[in-house]
């Protein structure tokens, strides 16, 4: 979650709820990506953050992990900030932070992200600033979306520069290029006395009820388009009306449910032991 350079559309805003609607299919990434994570520099208080929090429901699975660290979690989202503080504990804080510009302040044992570099435009940039903050043996982490190919944003987009809604939507939606393919990503994080893993996995979520993919997107990929509309609340609704409709036809539901196929990628860079 990241705030545009001046002269770019506003950062979207951003609903906890309606992000944690779909909580247990958006964690279970996160979980396996800690399960490739190995364990921690020897030290007391190790010190942790997670780039682009959210609600911070995930970042209590790293205190779950390592009780004795110190985790901060960051977003510059202040709703999603407000909610996680809801877990602040003894060794648990949260900050508000642009992961764009997040220069650590002091050595880090991991430093994790949770669906959030596909916000960042020329995130490899950072790569090189947060591994020189990682300590000898300490982990850089992350997962990002790779589905911008799939018809949930193809449609998107496609309708959002469409005549009716060009003026208003252009160049709002992120593309394909705001993640790399794996191989890049492995090319990014591999360095001197770094050891990189990168990996991808195509999730099958079946999701219940009436027009599920419709409220997954409402949570993530569709933020910027309810952000630019949300002065208009009857455009709002045909916008939505529109996309509901070419969703359904994309992703049929079934007699089970809606299948939403969701492709991520997986990078864990550890850095050697001296």
């Amino acid at each position: 979650m990241t705030t545009p350079d001046s002269g770019t559309p506003a950062a979207p805003s951003w609903d906890p709820r309606q992000y944690l609607r779909h909580a247990d299919h958006r964690t279970r990434p996160f979980h396996e990506l800690l399960a490739r994570i190995p364990g921690l520099p020897a030290g007391p208080a190790p010190r942790i953050a997670d780039l682009g929090c959210g609600a911070g429901n995930a970042t209590t699975l790293l205190a779950d992990r390592w009780p004795d660290a110190r985790i901060t979690g960051y977003d510059n989202s202040p709703r999603m900030l407000e909610r996680a503080r809801a877990h602040t504990g003894p060794r648990l804080d949260f900050a508000e932070a642009d992961a764009a510009d997040w220069t650590p302040a002091e050595p880090h044992a991991l430093i994790v992200s949770n669906a959030l570099l596909q916000w960042v435009p020329g995130h490899t940039a950072r790569f090189p600033v947060w591994l020189d903050a990682i300590t000898p043996g300490g982990t850089l982490a992350f997962q990002v979306p790779g589905n911008f190919d799939q018809p949930s944003h193809v449609l998107m987009r496609e309708l959002a520069d469409s005549p009716r809604w060009r003026d208003r939507l252009s160049g709002r939606l992120r593309h394909a290029d705001a993640v790399l393919t794996p191989a890049a990503y492995l090319d990014a994080l591999t360095a001197p006395g770094v050891t990189a893993d990168v990996w991808e996995t195509t999730y099958l979520h079946l999701l219940p009820g009436e027009d599920p993919v419709l409220d997954w997107v409402k949570g993530t990929g569709l933020r910027p388009v309810l952000t630019a509309l949300a002065d208009d609340p009857e455009a709002c609704e045909a916008f939505l009306a529109e996309y509901r409709d070419l969703l359904r036809t994309a992703y049929p539901a079934g007699p089970h449910g809606t299948v939403f196929p969701f492709r991520r990628i997986f990078a864990v860079a550890r850095k050697e032991d001296r």
